[in-house]
């Protein structure tokens, strides 16, 4: 790092390198000389409640940088408001490779092709009814909030014969997934830990995503399969939850079971909203690609003044 121009790192208070390369900038600084120091990151933070003393740390850190990435426009504008240039911030849209994704999602839905077979055979083998499928795909931990998930899934399924939610993935919370799943006519279809083009054909064959609780990457794969997220107003997701717009490309409710559970069902039936948030997540998808990330970040390098 000693002979680099310029060092990116994250934002994180517990990284010892920070201090040391934000100590060497400074020395360098007075010598005309030496690395600058860009953090990449979240800009405030999302996930979690902290205390003054934390975050007055994390600002004062962050100030020194000679750069700041953010991964949405919300933390570039955290950044502002706490005193962080504006002009030494680039906004990157933080974001995962979905092009295979989308690409899989897009073959499903074309009569004739291999994927379109797929996913009309997985309709059949889980019995699955057009605007009665839901999705969940992601980790089954505390953060997504099983229990609400499927507490609003027996509402849901209550009030709406033939409602089938499918679950893709693993975690300390699986044992309640799979407790649910296997009760007589439940709704819950536990599939366990899914990725790749199984996830497209998952993506093809449901109507909606249910995700109650953290919202972060999944907004993009939502974008992606053309399948609007119905989440809640909860305060702990993560910055790309900021890609949702209620009403446009997702349905975002408050944080209550039964507020949840009805906005889906009216959502389900209700295919004219349907077919326009299902429009807007493919005509959105285009703005979170890796390809456009990796320009912008290159564009903030270049932009970094370097002696």
């Amino acid at each position: 790092m000693a002979s680099a121009d310029i060092v990116v790192l994250e934002q994180a208070l517990r990284n010892v390198d920070t201090y040391l390369l934000l100590l060497r900038q400074q020395l360098a600084r007075m010598a005309g000389a030496g690395p600058r120091v860009a953090f990449w990151g979240h800009g405030r933070t999302y996930t979690k409640p902290v205390n003054r003393l934390e975050s007055a740390a994390k600002d004062a850190i962050t100030r020194r940088a000679a750069w700041f990435f953010a991964y949405t426009e919300g933390g570039a504008a955290y950044l502002a408001s706490r005193g962080y240039p504006s002009h030494q911030i680039t906004v990157v849209r933080n974001c995962v490779d979905t092009a295979t994704l989308a690409d899989v999602r897009e073959r499903a839905g074309t009569p004739g092709t291999q994927e379109f077979a797929e996913a009309a055979a997985l309709r059949e083998h889980h019995r699955l009814l057009p605007g009665r499928t839901a999705l969940f795909v992601g980790g089954l931990d505390t953060p997504k909030r099983i229990p609400f998930l499927l507490e609003s899934v027996r509402r849901i399924a209550d009030a709406l014969p033939g409602f089938r939610l499918l679950v893709a993935g693993d975690g300390s919370d699986w044992p309640l997934v799979n407790a649910a799943a296997s009760r007589a006519n439940s709704p819950v279809v536990a599939l366990g830990h899914t990725t790749g083009q199984d996830v497209a054909l998952l993506g093809a064959v449901s109507d909606i995503m249910l995700m109650p609780g953290r919202v972060g990457l999944c907004a993009v794969d939502s974008l992606a399969l053309r399948t609007p997220i119905v989440t809640t107003d909860w305060p702990w997701h993560a910055p790309e939850f900021e890609y949702l717009e209620n009403g446009r490309n997702a349905v975002i409710t408050p944080d209550d079971p039964a507020a949840y559970a009805t906005a889906a069902r009216a959502l389900l039936t209700d295919p004219p909203r349907l077919r326009s948030l299902h429009a807007s997540c493919r005509q959105d998808a285009g703005n979170y690609t890796t390809d456009a990330m990796a320009e912008r970040f290159c564009d903030g390098l270049l932009r970094i003044p370097v002696p």
